[in-house]
């Protein structure tokens, strides 16, 4: 396995539970697009070299002009699938290790990053951040009624980004049919082992306008005391 390290950021979507109209990965954060903070953390790893960013397709050249020259923009998929399977096909061939990342989490650490690649350059085929669930979780059916209470203690919330060996990670993406939610989902159904690493309360996904509001008033925090240094 080739120990070059990319990264993929499907950012093709539309955002619909955010509102405001514009694609959810372009919306401002600090005055920034918060595509252009996630991809910008993932450069700052000491590991990654490469980054392949799945853009709306009519909007492929703004995002281009915003990324700027050291980052691949290709057009994305009607879904997330698609466009991740698109932004893999357009790596390095010489790429062995890749971390698929969410836009939509503009805080997270460049330490998690290093973390996440780290961990599959030493031998693991797959790994995630994650965190204690602090929620009781309730399984429900169809009427809404609840059908048991998981045990807390063995439950985890799942982040990005998620780190995989490339042909493990290609041969997951040859199943279009697999209904899963993340990436380590389609390579759980090949029977590969997924390690978990802690994960980062700043790695939070920002999906509702709640959340859009705690990364801005965190953002201002850390700025505020990068200033006082």
């Amino acid at each position: 396995m080739s120990t070059r390290v990319g990264a993929v950021v499907p950012a093709a979507g539309r955002g619909e539970r955010l509102g405001g109209g514009t694609p959810k990965a372009l919306r401002p954060l600090a005055g920034r697009p918060m595509l252009l903070r996630a991809v910008e953390t993932l450069l700052a790893s000491a590991h990654v070299t490469q980054v392949v960013v799945a853009a709306p397709p009519t909007l492929v050249d703004v995002v281009g002009q915003i990324l700027g020259p050291g980052v691949c923009v290709v057009p994305g998929g009607g879904e997330r699938v698609d466009s991740v399977r698109t932004a893999l096909d357009a790596l390095d061939d010489d790429i062995g290790v890749v971390l698929v990342h969410d836009a939509a989490r503009p805080l997270t650490p460049a330490t998690l990053v290093d973390a996440v690649a780290a961990a599959v350059l030493a031998g693991h085929p797959a790994v995630i951040p994650v965190l204690p669930v602090t929620d009781t979780v309730k399984e429900i059916d169809a009427d809404g009624r609840v059908v048991r209470t998981p045990r807390r203690d063995v439950l985890r919330a799942v982040q990005t980004p998620q780190g995989f060996r490339r042909d493990i990670l290609r041969t997951a993406y040859a199943n279009r049919d697999l209904p899963v939610t993340d990436d380590a989902g389609l390579v759980e159904a090949l029977g590969v082992p997924v390690t978990t690493i802690p994960g980062s309360e700043e790695a939070f996904k920002v999906t509702r306008p709640v959340d859009l509001v705690l990364a801005e008033a965190l953002l201002a925090d850390s700025l505020a005391r990068d200033g006082q240094r």
